[in-house]
């Protein structure tokens, strides 16, 4: 049995990782349009236009979180390497980092009548829409804050606000 298990795992690591996605699928096939990396995109390298292209693929490489839209990808950044021409996965990308591990944030407290800012530390990094956490150096209480810019984060009931 382990034999046969080996014997399986040479195989597979004798084939290509991921073999390369013909820009058009055979005539007659059905096919699915996505978006591909033209070129190999490092990690942490922001995402243009010119970046990306369509392709069509068979329905079977198309599973899972595939993009297929370049819109949803502008702006975003790699979460990983991306090989060219290979599917692109929502889970690839991110927004761009805005709060970085460590830095000193402003946290805004708003509520109906009243803002306060604050000066804290971020414990974890985040980008433009997602929540991060936030010591208060004063009280060493951790919140949870929602990233509104480069450095400044919202906190309190307007952090729920999907519009700030």
């Amino acid at each position: 049995m382990k034999a046969l298990i080996l014997a399986a795992a040479l195989s597979l690591a004798a084939a290509p990782a991921c073999a390369q996605i013909a820009p058009v699928a055979a005539a007659g096939q059905k096919t699915v349009r996505i978006v591909v990396p033209t070129h190999n995109i490092a990690r942490g390298a922001m995402i243009t236009a010119g970046d990306l292209a369509y392709a069509n693929v068979p329905p079977a490489l198309a599973y899972g979180d595939v993009v297929a839209d370049m819109s949803t990808l502008e702006g975003k950044e790699a979460r990983r390497y991306l090989e060219a021409n290979q599917p692109l996965h929502a889970s690839d990308v991110r927004a761009p980092i805005l709060v970085a591990k460590g830095s000193t944030v402003t946290m805004v407290f708003s509520a109906p009548g009243i803002s306060l800012t604050a000066i804290g530390k971020a414990m974890s990094q985040g980008g433009m829409g997602e929540t991060v956490t936030v010591l208060n150096p004063v009280s060493y209480r951790q919140i949870s804050a929602v990233v509104t810019g480069p450095g400044t984060v919202a906190a309190g009931p307007s952090s729920a606000l999907p519009n700030l």
